[in-house]
C-alpha cells in the first residue's frame, strides 16, 4: 500500500493529513512535500491528521519529528490528532507525547493552537 497525504491550510496552520503507510519507502516524499511547503513561509503551525495512517516505522517517526523541530526553529507549533492505536503505541514507545500534544480531532487541534475556525 502507499500513502496519500493532503494539505490544507487555516490561516497560518497546515493541516497534512496522512493514509496509508507512513515508511521508509514514503517518508523520503512526504519530507519533501512539506520541508517545501514549510520553506514557502505559509505557515506557523502545524497540525497531522492521522485517522487514515494504517502504519507507520520509525522512518515515518523521524518524519514527524523532523518536521517538529523545523517548526519549533520558526517559532510554531505542532499538534498531532485522530492517531490509530497502532501508531499510537509507537508514539508512546518513542517518548513523542512528552514534546508535543496529541489530541481527539482537528478542531481540537485547531484549539490547541488557537485557531479560529
Amino acid at each position: 500500500m502507499n500513502l496519500q497525504m493532503e494539505m490544507e491550510k487555516h490561516r497560518e496552520t497546515l493541516i497534512v493529513r496522512l493514509s496509508g503507510e507512513l515508511d521508509h519507502h514514503t517518508a523520503d516524499s512526504v519530507r519533501l512535500k512539506l520541508d517545501e511547503e514549510i520553506a514557502r513561509g505559509r505557515c506557523r503551525d502545524l497540525v497531522f491528521s492521522l485517522k487514515a495512517l494504517q502504519f507507520m516505522d520509525s522512518s515515518g517517526l523521524g518524519v514527524i519529528l523532523g518536521r517538529y523541530k523545523l517548526i519549533k526553529q520558526k517559532g510554531g507549533r505542532m499538534v498531532i490528532c485522530d492517531v490509530t492505536p497502532s501508531v499510537f503505541r509507537l508514539f508512546e514507545m518513542s517518548g513523542l507525547f512528552k514534546i508535543m500534544p496529541v489530541v481527539d480531532n482537528e478542531g481540537a487541534a485547531l484549539s490547541e493552537l488557537e485557531v479560529a475556525l
